[in-house]
């Protein structure tokens, strides 16, 4: 097992560390597409809990997510299934020292961003996904500038878009969207029926 795969298993397994992920799984092993509400009135649990399980899941690529609308379907991403398995059957095998973790951080390089946010996004992240929502804010600031560029100028996003948008880099969309609006980058209607980028000179004042 080489190291990418042992980082690869390790969050895996960290995404799979609780009961509940486990039974969604197993339920979800039928093949069929599933919504959030559904999933919950099965399990017995809250909708908004089962909503969270379900962009773990597939934050960790476990899940495959089909929008129709403002619905959005789930259902098991059996290839990645079959990938974890493959690593729990060398589970037992040690990774070559010198190897290195490869990272692709040509989309930073991408980005129209000084050379010093650049570098603050290589710390912060780890091929596109984001490591940690807690940090001092003029880092925090960079990761919002570069969250904004996941949404397209002039769109309207429901609130569940925006969600899995974000789930996209780190579960914990709920402070990336709130410090979004906080920070002036987007802004929303009252109630949270509809989300848009706001002009970048505004947001910068």
């Amino acid at each position: 097992m080489n190291t990418n795969e042992r980082e690869s298993l390790y969050l895996l397994l960290w995404s799979l560390a609780d009961k509940e992920r486990l039974t969604m799984i197993g339920l979800m092993s039928d093949g069929q597409e599933h919504q959030i509400r559904p999933m919950a009135e099965r399990m017995q649990i809250l909708p908004l809990n089962a909503s969270e399980h379900i962009q773990g899941l597939h934050h960790m690529g476990l899940l495959h997510l089909r929008m129709e609308g403002p619905r959005y379907f789930y259902r098991l991403n059996t290839d990645r299934i079959a990938q974890l398995k493959t690593y729990i059957g060398i589970i037992d095998t040690l990774p070559t020292v010198s190897e290195k973790v490869e990272t692709d951080n040509d989309w930073i390089e991408a980005l129209d961003f000084n050379p010093e946010d650049k570098k603050i996004l290589r710390e912060c992240t780890f091929n596109g996904y984001l490591l940690d929502t807690q940090m001092k804010e003029e880092r925090w600031l960079v990761v919002l500038r570069w969250l904004v560029t996941k949404f397209e100028p002039g769109l309207r996003y429901t609130e569940k878009q925006v969600n899995a948008i974000l789930s996209e880099v780190h579960g914990d969309y709920a402070t990336m969207r709130r410090d979004l609006i906080d920070y002036g980058f987007m802004d929303r209607e009252r109630g949270g029926v509809s989300y848009w980028l706001v002009a970048e000179e505004k947001a910068q004042k």
